[in-house]
């Protein structure tokens, strides 16, 4: 029989291999292929009409200028299913997760990929490498692969996959949404969790079955529209801090999000519809740094005091880059060591910790001529490359192995 290793690189070499006439848009450009190839379900036209509706009315839509029917999500989800094997893996996928929020697991996760998703075959590959990684380091971390389709912007700039998939501001949302849940569907069967952010409302109804894990970024944590939806969403929540640091904007979303909540959104079938959700009991607190880094012992002990006087479960995620770096990619690997060290010297509220990675290292600005761009190398913020990402999750492997965090941790399990 074939090692555990093979297997997977055979796995990843077929995914590879079906999906490459899709993903070869990225060089040749949308006219030259299709996606119908790739999803061997013929699309229906669905062309942008002019806003003509009640225009003689100039207090309606007055700078909308056309709108686009998309497929309904049930549409989408009928196209591209989940098998059942695929959705009990990724429920177990959360049970983990939840397991290690309410201490049950020990160990830590980490939220490792790229700051965003735009090319569905490198991304692939960094998956194959990452589900091997992650079987050797399974006794002390869970490894959730960050996918991330949407990017928020403070003014402008590309808004992720799903929103502009052929990165030439041509805005092909419904072909956005079918890359996505096919790249998340590949992903499943790899054998790897997967963590996003929730940004847009409506996306969750396309792919949020197949999510282990969701983040509200530092731009949205205060938004009452998305502490709503995430009260409703089906895996655990984090919460940034704002992007000034401050942390208890991310305490309140927690609170907000374990509530019942009501409000507006479409159903599967496409239907506006009002959402009674019961709350999502798995929110915790992301520290992402703002004006200064927030990962120290001090910055740490001050947010579990933060959250004891909340009534909330001392849950902290570190994100290793944006403040924490001062958005410079090479200080990543200081943080993740110093909060791998704090664990190991006892804390137990470190339950995770995030990490911008790629097959190799910085960022690029999306050309012109898409050609010109370099195969594994993130469009967003910098990244980390491959070889220093599995030297540092291998080193803190090795010494979570050595320290407390199977006495420690469990002691405080079962005191608790």
């Amino acid at each position: 029989m074939p090692s555990t290793a093979v297997r997977a690189d055979n796995l990843i070499t077929a995914l590879i291999s079906r999906v490459e006439p899709t993903y070869a848009y990225l060089t040749r450009g949308r006219d030259s292929i299709t996606l119908d190839r790739y999803y061997r379900h013929p699309q229906p036209g669905r062309q942008a009409r002019p806003n003509t509706s009640m225009s003689s009315y100039p207090v309606y839509n007055v700078n909308i200028i056309s709108d686009t029917v998309l497929p309904t999500p049930r549409e989408v989800m009928t196209r591209l299913p989940l098998t059942e094997a695929l959705q009990e893996r990724i429920v177990q996928y959360r049970i983990d997760l939840q397991r290690i929020l309410e201490r049950q697991d020990p160990r830590l996760f980490v939220v490792v990929g790229p700051c965003s998703i735009h090319d569905p075959k490198s991304a692939l590959e960094y998956a194959g490498r990452l589900a091997r990684l992650a079987e050797r380091v399974s006794d002390t971390m869970l490894l959730v692969m960050r996918v991330y389709f949407e990017k928020p912007r403070t003014v402008s700039g590309w808004k992720g996959l799903i929103n502009d998939p052929y990165l030439d501001d041509s805005f092909h949302i419904e072909d956005g949404l079918h890359l996505a849940r096919k790249l998340l569907l590949d992903l499943a069967e790899l054998g790897l969790p997967v963590g996003t952010e929730a940004l847009d409302p409506i996306t969750p109804q396309y792919i949020g079955d197949l999510i282990a894990w969701a983040a509200i970024g530092a731009r949205t944590t205060e938004s009452q529209t998305h502490r709503e939806m995430t009260s409703g969403l089906s895996a655990p929540v984090a919460f940034k801090n704002g992007t000034d640091g401050n942390v208890e904007v991310a305490i309140n979303a927690v609170r907000s999000a374990a509530l019942p909540h009501r409000f507006l959104g479409i159903n599967a079938d496409g239907q506006c519809s009002v959402f009674h959700t019961r709350g999502n009991r798995y929110g915790h607190v992301v520290l992402r740094g703002g004006t200064r880094p927030n990962y120290d012992p001090e910055s740490i002990a001050a947010c579990e005091a933060r959250l004891a006087k909340a009534g909330l479960r001392p849950n902290i995620v570190v994100d290793c880059s944006h403040g924490n770096s001062s958005k410079d990619p090479s200080r990543q690997p200081l943080v993740f060591r110093d909060c791998i060290e704090q664990v190991v010297a006892g804390t137990t509220s470190i339950v995770g910790l995030m990490l911008e990675s790629h097959l190799f290292a910085g960022r690029q600005d999306i050309p012109a001529d898409l050609t010109q761009l370099r195969y594994g190398v993130s469009v967003t913020d910098g990244c980390i490359d491959w070889d220093t990402t599995e030297e540092l999750i291998l080193s803190a492997h090795q010494r979570l192995s050595e320290g407390p965090l199977s006495v420690g941790r469990t002691e405080e399990l079962v005191a608790g």
